[in-house]
C-alpha cells in the first residue's frame, strides 16, 4: 500500500497500526512513497493499492492508465490548503500582482488547479500565473530568496510555516469553487482489480471503518506524532478536512471537470466510469 501526505493518510496509518485491517483478516503494508510518482509505483508493481491526488489520479486515467479508485483518502476543509507568503511580503491580497510567481510540489497538480481557480476569482488571469516547482521543504527559502511570490501548502507544511517561519495566509485554497475539495484517493491497476475482487472488497470495507476513525479529530491529533514525523504541537494545530467513507463519483467530478475547464484535461473524464460498480449507488 502506497502512502503519501501524513494529515491525508492518517485514518490508513491509524488502522493499520491499531490492527484494524489485521483483524479484519488483511494484512497491509505501508510504503513510503515520498517524491516517488504513485502511478510509476503502482504500474512497475512495487505497490497494490496506492494512495495519490485526485488531479494526479485523473491525469493518469486520461491518458489511457487503466485504473479503478478504491477509496477516497481526503476532501479539504477550510484552512487546510493556503498561498502564504512571509511577514514581510508586499504581495498582501490576491489581487495585488497581475503575474504571480507561485511554488507548487509539482506541475500542473492540485497546487496549481486550485491556485488558478482562487487567484482567477480574485480577478488575475490565471494564464498569466508562473508556477515554480519546488518541494515543500524549499518553499520558504523560495520566498525568502524572492525566488516566487507565494507558496501553495496543505497541511501538516501549511502549520509548520506558520509557526515557524510566521507565514501569512494570503488566500485560502478550499475556497468558492474549490471549497470543500476533494484531495486524494486510493487506487489500483484495472489490471489487480480484475485479479483479486474478494480482496479489494474487504479492503474497501475496512477502510470504510478506518475513514470513520477519522472523523473523531482528536484521534487523529494524537495518532500524528506517533505515526508520521509531525510532531505535537503541529498536529495539534493542524486544519483537517474530512475522510470520505466511500467514494463518492458525483464529488470527484467536480475535479475532473475543473481540470477540464482550466485545460488540464483536453476532454471531460467520467470520473463514474474509475469507480467498482458494486460501489456506485
Amino acid at each position: 500500500m502506497g502512502v503519501g501526505n501524513a494529515v491525508e493518510t492518517a485514518p490508513l496509518r491509524l488502522g493499520v497500526s491499531d490492527g484494524l485491517f489485521q483483524r479484519g483478516g488483511l494484512t497491509v503494508e505501508l510504503v513510503e512513497l515520498g517524491d516517488d510518482d504513485p502511478i510509476e509505483a503502482l504500474l512497475d508493481h512495487e505497490v497494490d493499492v496506492t494512495f495519490a491526488s485526485d488531479v494526479t489520479l485523473f491525469h493518469a486515467a486520461a491518458e489511457g492508465t487503466k485504473i479503478t479508485l478504491q477509496g477516497e483518502a481526503y476532501v479539504a476543509g477550510t484552512g487546510s490548503m493556503a498561498l502564504v507568503t512571509l511577514p514581510d511580503s508586499p504581495y498582501t491580497e490576491p489581487s495585488l500582482l497581475p503575474a504571480p510567481r507561485i511554488a507548487v510540489p509539482e506541475p500542473n497538480g492540485i497546487g496549481a488547479l486550485t491556485t488558478r481557480s482562487v487567484l482567477g476569482a480574485a480577478g488575475v488571469d490565471p494564464e498569466s500565473i508562473t508556477f515554480e516547482v519546488i518541494p515543500f521543504d524549499g518553499m520558504i527559502d523560495a520566498l525568502r530568496d524572492g525566488h516566487v511570490d507565494a507558496a501553495w501548502l496543505t497541511e501538516p507544511h501549511l502549520t509548520s510555516a506558520q509557526k515557524t517561519y510566521g507565514a501569512r495566509v494570503l488566500a485560502h485554497c478550499a475556497h468558492g469553487a474549490t471549497a470543500d475539495f476533494p484531495m486524494s484517493a486510493y487506487a489500483t491497476t484495472e489490471a489487480f482489480g480484475t485479479a483479486n475482487p474478494n480482496t479489494l472488497s474487504l479492503f474497501r470495507g475496512l477502510l470504510a471503518e478506518a475513514q470513520q476513525e477519522g472523523a473523531d479529530d482528536g484521534a487523529v491529533r494524537r495518532a500524528l506524532p506517533r505515526l508520521t514525523d509531525v510532531d505535537g504541537v503541529t498536529a495539534s494545530l493542524v486544519s483537517l478536512g474530512t475522510y470520505p467513507q466511500v467514494v463518492h463519483a458525483e464529488r470527484l467530478q467536480r475535479v475532473a471537470d475543473l481540470m477540464h475547464s482550466s485545460g488540464q484535461l483536453p476532454k471531460r473524464l467520467d470520473v463514474g466510469a474509475l469507480v467498482p460498480k458494486e460501489e456506485l449507488p
